[in-house]
């Protein structure tokens, strides 16, 4: 019995991660990525038909996704907004230090991976943002404030500070829950 379409898929995007960890980005070919699935490069190219790109771009988009998985299920217990946003940025940096491929391709071939992560920054933006938003129920907030702006700004900030934390260490969670409140939510509450 024929493995169900989705299958193929996942199929195709777990061998492609397994090429780029393995090869890099650049190295990555459709043959690779096929060959690693175990399909043909025609049935590659027709769940990728832009090839090569959209298939690397899925790829990323997919681990981008996977990683706010993991990010959620982290945080899932947490009782209240700041406890999400604490537990949240600490895992998020642990996560970005340790991901042995994102670290490797960073090192050696930025040029590649950071256009796409700019591309997908509105979606992962929006992803942020809608698991927010409903978490303001037990806030005040500042006037005239809605909680689609306070989600939105609470978003903005979360990836400002992961992408770039100046001053702020992200392993100590004392320091991360003093820039919550001092730096986050002190934007969004009276």
């Amino acid at each position: 019995m024929p493995r169900p379409a989705n299958d193929t898929r996942t199929r195709l995007l777990e061998a492609t991660y397994e090429c780029i960890a393995r090869d890099g980005l650049g190295a990555t070919s459709l043959e690779d990525a096929a060959r690693s699935a175990g399909v043909s490069r025609a049935t590659l190219y027709r769940y990728f038909p832009g090839g090569r790109d959209e298939l690397l771009s899925a790829v990323i988009t997919w681990e981008t996704l996977r990683f706010f998985l993991r990010l959620a299920d982290a945080v899932a217990d947490a009782p209240d907004l700041e406890a999400v946003l604490v537990g949240g940025i600490t895992f998020a940096h642990r996560a970005i230090e340790e991901h042995e491929v994102l670290q490797r391709v960073l090192g050696t071939e930025p040029e590649l991976l950071t256009p796409q992560l700019t591309v997908d920054a509105p979606r992962i933006l929006n992803l942020l943002q809608t698991f927010f938003v409903g978490r303001f129920g037990d806030h005040e907030l500042r006037r005239g404030l809605s909680p689609q702006e306070a989600a939105e700004y609470v978003a903005r900030m979360t990836l400002s500070f992961i992408s770039s934390p100046g001053r702020w260490d992200l392993s100590d969670e004392e320091q991360v829950r003093t820039l919550v409140r001092s730096e986050i939510l002190a934007g969004v509450t009276p």
